[in-house]
């Protein structure tokens, strides 16, 4: 299974994520008004999808399920992410982010609690 999703995959399973087993209709409908896709692109989206093993389809009625979750696609992403950019070290990407101005006061202590629990 390529757990590589591509941003239009991710648009696809972030629907499926959320609402559990769903039709590609309810996925269209949903796409075209969050992101203005055509049936035809979305089902497009979804074949690649089903191709690439992340989705299941069930008939009738085209449902379609989750076979990746979301944790999963985190963790392959985040992995390849540690090895492309920071030479496959995770302390590098913390301090990256860490660094990086973005993180609130409650952010910082939510990750030093987590820290904590780990030691």
């Amino acid at each position: 299974m390529d757990k590589k999703l591509h941003p239009s995959e991710i648009n696809v399973m972030n629907i499926v994520w959320e609402k559990g087993i769903c039709s590609a209709k309810d996925i269209a409908a949903a796409l075209a008004q969050s992101v203005g896709w055509s049936k035809t692109t979305t089902y497009t989206v979804i074949g690649k999808c089903l191709n690439k093993g992340v989705l299941r389809r069930t008939d009738p009625g085209f449902l379609c399920e989750a076979i990746l979750s979301r944790e999963e696609a985190r963790a392959a992403e985040t992995g390849e992410l540690i090895d492309r950019f920071y030479g496959g070290s995770p302390d590098a990407l913390v301090a990256s982010i860490l660094g990086s101005g973005r993180l609130t006061k409650e952010e910082i202590d939510r990750l030093r609690k987590m820290i904590g629990e780990l030691s």
